[in-house]
């Protein structure tokens, strides 16, 4: 695995100085700015000015880097336009193009065009980025979608898995591996069977980093990296390389971890572990306390990674198959047999008729309800009676009056109450349709498309996320202002309007 240096590494003490003393309001615009002229020398010069009476850091950051601007992507259009009009106009100033080599940029340049999220997220995301690329597909942007689909490919080969973002400090983590679904999604569009085998190599290898450490895994030591073995069955985790603060929440962190009783690499690598989920925060995450630092990620097996982590082995056996590999196919098909008997046993708590993320020291369920239950009836592996009983529970918990909540608890965090969110919808709205209740599905979604168009009307704008028990408020909650563009709203508003 190679990438580039990144800004706490280049920066040392300048880093941690700017970062620690906030002099931006987003800890992300330090890490993500350009340094006009070789580091070296702004170290010296900071190591001579600092000491100065009267010696400004913004101003001497401001004089050395050039200061990432939130480009205006998504400037309000007229509330009059067509819907379906104004996402596709988007895609073009949400798309960049082909990277050139930035000298002393925390950039991973990509070769093909790309479309980014939008607002604070300038670079390209892993598991937003399957949920903009349906909108893609609707649009019949096939090509953009196959650019996107080739430097996901890229990060593969270059780096040995994708990273969270195309930003050399994300390079500790993934994100949810998206990568199968991106594939079935281009040759599905394209009426392409061959896109399987062309990307066989790299999925095979995104596979292999999730289940790096596998090997030896004993009841002494039944975890190690992303794997954890049940039984006679490898399961996965989120995870991160790294247990120390992020570089782009870098002062965020040290007060958590300052004010948290605990030790700080384990609360580190789980805040990690957490972004590398995409939930990035939940009460999924945390103990019965509902506090952040009780966060404990590294601790649980979600239903949701290992309901997507059965689809990669399913293909990866149905390619070997037809490739002619009868034991590579035997190998993958029994991965996924003994996955999908453990998520339908294991993950799912008979008792409350809901599937739930697992707790790896107890072996039961953690008890926090969220839309993670859905990915079992997406990915087709509820039983019939499973599927009915989730989606109950759905409906009767979840069904809010401007879509489906993410979680029922309140905690101040993005990822629950108020919130929802696009790719949940799709999970939950796609899944609902996989067990024959598309009347479900059609009400949520409705209530989902009506929040999304309402706002637009009033402001001009997609969100990156939604208040669903009020849709008139705005949404609540994370480390950042509510985002707009924006890449994975659009892509799921267009498709769920495509959908009869």
């Amino acid at each position: 695995m190679t990438h580039s240096l990144t800004p706490r590494e280049i920066f040392g003490e300048l880093f941690e100085a700017v970062q620690a003393d906030r002099i931006f309001g987003d800890s992300k615009s330090f890490v993500d700015a350009v340094a006009l002229r070789d580091p070296a020398e702004i170290l010296r010069l900071y190591r001579e000015e600092r000491g100065r009476p009267r010696f400004d850091l913004q101003a001497f950051v401001r004089r050395h880097f050039d200061l990432p601007e939130t480009r205006p992507d998504a400037a309000a259009m007229s509330a009059s336009d067509d819907v379906r009009k104004q996402i596709e106009n988007l895609w073009p100033k949400l798309t960049r193009t082909a990277d050139r080599k930035t000298a002393y940029s925390s950039l991973i340049e990509l070769p093909k065009p790309y479309v980014v999220p939008g607002g604070r997220f300038r670079e390209l995301y892993y598991w937003d980025s399957y949920f903009t690329m349906l909108g893609l597909a609707a649009s019949g942007q096939h090509g953009l979608l196959r650019d996107m689909v080739d430097n996901f490919a890229y990060l593969i080969d270059h780096i040995g898995f994708i990273p969270n973002g195309t930003r050399s400090y994300y390079c500790t983590r993934s994100q949810p591996p998206f990568f199968v679904l991106m594939i079935e999604l281009l040759a599905t569009s394209t009426n392409d069977e061959s896109v399987y085998e062309h990307y066989f190599p790299q999925l095979k290898k995104e596979y292999e980093f999730w289940m790096a450490g596998s090997d030896g895994l004993s009841a002494a030591q039944p975890a190690r990296r992303r794997v954890v073995r049940v039984g006679d069955t490898l399961l996965n985790r989120y995870w991160d390389e790294a247990a120390e603060p992020r570089q782009e929440s870098y002062a965020e962190d040290i007060a958590l971890a300052s004010a948290a009783d605990r030790d700080p690499a384990g609360l580190y690598r789980d805040i990690r572990a957490a972004c590398e989920s995409g939930w990035d925060f939940s009460s999924r995450w945390f103990d019965r306390t509902q506090t952040i630092s009780s966060i404990c990620t590294t601790g649980i097996l979600p239903v949701d990674l290992n309901s997507i982590m059965h689809r990669i082995e399913t293909m990866l056996g149905d390619i070997s198959d037809r490739a002619g590999d009868a034991a590579g196919a035997s190998h993958y098909r029994d991965r996924a047999s003994s996955r999908k008997r453990t998520i339908q046993s294991l993950f799912f708590d008979s008792g409350a008729g809901f599937f739930f993320d697992i707790a790896i020291d107890s072996g039961k369920p953690t008890g926090t309800r969220s839309l993670a239950a859905a990915y079992p009836l997406f990915f087709g592996l509820a039983t019939a009676e499973q599927g009915a009983r989730v989606a109950a529970r759905l409906d009767a918990e979840f069904l809010k009056p401007g879509g489906w909540v993410t979680t029922p608890f309140v905690t101040g965090q993005q990822w629950d109450s108020p919130n929802g969110w696009a790719p949940l919808h799709w999970i939950v709205c796609e899944g609902l349709r996989n067990y024959g209740l598309d009347d479900q599905a059609q009400e949520g979604a409705g209530r989902w498309i009506a929040t999304n168009i309402d706002m637009y009307r009033k402001s001009g704008r997609f969100m990156e996320k939604y208040n669903v028990v009020e849709p008139g408020l705005a949404a609540s909650g994370g480390e950042y202002a509510v985002q707009d563009g924006f890449g994975w709203t659009n892509g799921v508003l267009l498709s769920l309007l495509g959908k009869p």
